[in-house]
């Protein structure tokens, strides 16, 4: 296979990137639009149509995202097939048919949200929960995603994490449990509006939202913001001594204080769905780049994004 060949794989699996970023940002907004029951508690069918007839505009947001998360199982399949004829066995393949595993698991996932009716107005615990596995697993879908897209251009065998193995990996945990609080504070922000208020009152309305009397997706409002804060400090820590010779450090760096900032935003602002979803597009950027640091740090990794170590 020629050079070139090889070379368009990447920029094709970087639009993969971007179209599923769309779909989990669509995603997000079918649940500030209380649309996830717009095709009822069935699942593949909407409302027990192949197709809905004459649907309201809450059918028509879960069902178009039905159709393109369903999209993405098919870029996936094309996407292993591709690696598999360009590269054979190896790192790029094994990316792609994890990514190919966490888009089944992702939709596995909504199909249950939705047959067990953990949409809408759905309060419950168990939706609480299932959201943020379901945001979990969203993570691990757009890492080997953005791994495949990434290392298409780079097909050599590598290593993830060389050095400071341990740390790096409680940095990724750390990220990991403060998106899925997040998912759940979203999902707090969508059932319990907030209203606006002056910047004095921020964190007193927050503190304020712990009492016993709130229901427990307005008290856990609070466990966000600090994990929040203690993830982005230690991040940058662990991050500060690779900023001057890798590039996807230091955009890790400028993400996670851009996601900090929008984060306060939001609160302030009372948690707008558009505020919503530029935070979750932040905090996937973040996570992105944070993967590409791992792996460009490994033994055949890059350190600037474009220079092999030596």
């Amino acid at each position: 296979m020629t050079a070139p060949q090889r070379s368009f794989l990447s920029p094709v699996a970087w639009l993969f990137v971007g179209y599923l970023l769309a779909v989990i940002l669509f995603g997000a907004w079918v649940r500030i639009s209380h649309s996830g029951d717009g095709c009822g508690a069935n699942w593949p069918s909407c409302h027990g149509e192949l197709l809905p007839s004459d649907p309201a505009t809450s059918t028509r947001i879960e069902f178009t995202h039905r159709v393109t998360s369903a999209l993405c199982g098919v870029f996936g399949v094309l996407l292993v097939g591709w690696s598999w004829r360009l590269h054979g066995r190896g790192p790029v393949t094994t990316a792609a048919g994890l990514t190919l595993l966490f888009i089944v698991l992702e939709g596995a996932i909504g199909a249950g949200l939705v047959l067990g009716e953990l949409t809408g107005d759905n309060d419950s615990a168990a939706r609480a929960v299932v959201i943020a596995l379901h945001l979990g697993n969203t993570l691990a879908l757009t890492a080997f995603a953005a791994l495949t897209a990434w290392r298409s251009s780079r097909p050599m065998s590598f290593g993830f994490l060389p050095r400071r193995r341990a740390a790096f990996a409680a940095g990724l945990a750390l990220f990991v449990v403060t998106a899925m609080t997040g998912a759940v504070t979203a999902l707090g922000d969508t059932l319990f509006p907030q209203a606006v208020s002056d910047g004095g009152r921020l964190v007193a309305r927050v503190l304020d939202g712990v009492s016993a009397g709130n229901h427990f997706l307005v008290r856990l409002r609070a466990l966000h913001p600090a994990v929040a804060i203690l993830a982005a400090v230690l991040l940058c820590l662990l991050l500060r001594p690779e900023l001057r010779r890798n590039r996807w450090a230091r955009a890790t760096v400028g993400l996670v204080a851009g996601s900090v900032a929008i984060g306060a935003v939001n609160v302030a602002l009372g948690a707008p769905g558009w505020v919503q979803l530029v935070h979750l597009a932040a905090a996937q950027a973040t996570w992105i780049a944070l993967i590409l640091t791992c792996a460009s740090l490994g033994p055949l990794g890059y350190d600037t994004g474009a220079r092999p170590r030596r």
